[in-house]
């Protein structure tokens, strides 16, 4: 369930999930170059990690993102921050994710209008999966599609050289901006045409996978009959995908038995970023 929560400083009992409220330990194992990752609080073995191996556990990493995060937005942005957890590897990989719903803009198309909001989402791991990392995105309120706009949109550090909290705070001084500027690219797309494009042949020239495509295409035909056959219908069949994994959109996730379905999402929404990215999709959204 998220946590609806107003901008003040919080402790870690406040912010986080009974799951996540652990500290960490290490035992060395019979291998002197590795080391076990210990819940501290169930005393449950939760990963393995070379032997020199060091981080914050998820209690400072993510009240420290959270109270910077309020203390120099303020109430103005921060004022019904909705916050969601999800978590893989037993706890040891987790993600923070913040929406402020006072920062918003409209994407209108021919057809609908939409409201999107700013995201901050914090990526923490106590056995070497994660680096941690904040990522700027957005999200949309119509159909709670995830959006992280790029690789460029993130502050990153490895656990072992230390989370730099200082360039966080700088981040966060422009993120209301870039947010505007990423909601202005957004409406461009919502009146760019698809019309005359074989959209199909595009997916799979930017999927590299024909089965891929025709399921996005598929997605994407969904998405026009109420946004329009415009970019911003392709983009939201884009975030469909790094939303949901079952029969809604026709991208199931295979059940490996493994705990790693949060982090195989949040891989997705990375996918996304790079198919932006790609020379094929900004040759067909350039003026």
């Amino acid at each position: 369930m998220p946590l609806d929560m107003t901008p003040f400083t919080v402790t870690a009992d406040d912010l986080l999930p009974e799951n996540l409220n652990f500290g960490v330990s290490f035992e060395t194992t019979k291998f002197t170059e590795k080391k076990y990752v210990i819940n501290d609080v169930t005393g449950e073995y939760i990963g393995v990690v070379g032997k020199d191996f060091t981080c914050a556990d998820h209690r400072t990493f993510f009240t420290d993102i959270h109270n910077n995060t309020t203390e120099n937005l303020g109430a103005d942005q921060c004022d019904g921050m909705d916050i969601k957890f999800s978590t893989a590897h037993n706890n040891a990989w987790a993600l923070m994710d913040m929406t402020l719903p006072k920062v918003t803009a409209k994407i209108e198309t021919d057809k609908h209008s939409t409201t999107i909001a700013q995201r901050i989402i914090a990526l923490h791991g106590i056995d070497g999966t994660a680096s941690n990392t904040v990522f700027y995105g957005a999200i949309d309120f119509f159909c709670t599609n995830g959006m992280v706009r790029g690789e460029h949109d993130k502050v990153r550090r490895k656990n072992s050289s230390g989370f730099s909290m200082d360039r966080f705070i700088t981040s966060l001084d422009k993120s209301k901006q870039d947010f505007y500027a990423q909601s202005e690219r957004l409406q461009h797309w919502a009146t760019k045409s698809l019309a005359a494009v074989n959209v199909k042949d595009m997916l799979e020239h930017i999927l590299k996978s024909d089965r891929k495509a025709e399921k996005m295409f598929s997605l994407y035909n969904q998405e026009v009959s109420t946004r329009g056959r415009n970019v911003f219908a392709l983009y939201s069949a884009f975030t469909n995908y790094a939303s949901y994994a079952d029969e809604r959109n026709g991208f199931s996730m295979r059940n490996t038995g493994l705990d790693t379905e949060a982090k195989t999402m949040f891989g997705r929404e990375h996918e996304v970023s790079k198919w932006i990215e790609s020379p094929a999709f900004k040759q067909l959204v350039a003026a």
